[in-house]
């Protein structure tokens, strides 16, 4: 090469996507595709692969609190991944993320964690008290309390009766693409019950609730963890 020549472009990472659930992984892919022009070039993004099971064995390992089965699938796809030749892992979907402890040690990748990514623009934006909305073995879980901890932030859970509500709603309706008349609203207003016990903004904790609820039509600021975690894995694979 010449001293003059240009030197050629680097190419961006190979993103992994760790399926579970399809709505969410869907938005997670049209993020990544839609806006890898803005820092690739028009058309451009990162080569992506998509691994995801049948979702029913998410849901009976959950139903059985059964940890090292959720880790288990997400390290069958990490393997499966990484054969298609993936560099960076991601995982949209909040709920598994109880079993990534179980999963990073033992990953032939490394991931972003869906969490850390939420909890890292929270503090960004200032945020000190969050409410977290999800299905309900996310809402039970520590994923985000300890991330928003570790980012010096509160985790706000719904009541229980919004917990079992919502996470009834995600599971029949936004996780199967079936979506009812009024269950905008009730989102809505168990966003506004957490603003009413101090929260400054919500974490969107299940990746299809951005398909139904954003800043527009909420009466909180809202942490958008499927669009976050997008946008957060594009810039690691073009920044390398």
């Amino acid at each position: 090469m010449t001293a003059s020549a240009t030197p050629p472009a680097a190419v961006p990472l190979h993103l992994g996507i760790v399926g579970c659930s399809a709505e969410g992984a869907a938005l997670c892919y049209r993020t990544i595709c839609a806006e890898g022009a803005g820092l690739l070039g028009p058309h451009a993004h990162p080569e992506i692969s998509l691994h995801t099971p049948s979702l029913h064995r998410y849901v009976e390992a959950l139903d059985r609190g059964d940890r090292e089965a959720v880790a288990a699938l997400m390290l069958d796809s990490a393997h499966r991944l990484q054969a298609a030749g993936a560099q960076l892992l991601i995982c949209p979907d909040n709920t598994i993320h109880q079993a990534f402890d179980l999963v990073e040690p033992r990953s032939p990748l490394p991931w972003l964690h869906i969490a850390r990514v939420v909890a890292d623009e929270a503090r960004r934006r200032g945020f000190r008290r969050v409410g977290v909305l999800g299905t309900q073995w996310l809402v039970r879980s520590e994923v985000y309390p300890e991330a928003l901890a570790a980012a010096g932030i509160e985790a706000v859970r719904p009541s229980d009766a919004w917990r079992d509500e919502l996470g009834a709603r995600i599971m029949d309706e936004l996780v199967p693409g079936r979506l009812q008349p009024g269950t905008v609203e009730r989102f809505q207003r168990a966003i506004d019950a957490l603003r009413e016990r101090g929260c400054e903004a919500v974490v969107l904790g299940c990746t299809e609730i951005p398909l139904i609820i954003d800043d527009a039509n909420a009466s909180l600021p809202t942490l958008d963890s499927t669009r976050l975690l997008a946008r957060a894995a594009l810039r690691r694979a073009v920044a390398q």
